[in-house]
């Protein structure tokens, strides 16, 4: 039927410190990490020697649209 919701996507996300934060995604057990990484970190102004480096929100979307 048209216009009828057939999937609501159940996530939530947690702030840890700084940059780091961890999803909680349907279909997996563990949380998975984002946070910052090279360029994205220099431009933050994120110091990757105190938080370490993490896959982005950004690089997920882009492999998720590249699939």
């Amino acid at each position: 039927m048209a216009g009828e919701v057939v999937y609501v996507s159940d996530v939530r996300i947690e702030r840890v410190k700084g940059p780091l934060r961890r999803a909680y995604l349907p279909a997996k057990e563990d949380p998975v990490l984002f946070g910052v990484h090279a360029e994205v970190a220099e431009h933050y102004g994120v110091d990757t020697t105190v938080h370490e480096p993490q896959a982005t929100t950004l690089d997920y979307l882009v492999a998720a649209a590249a699939g």
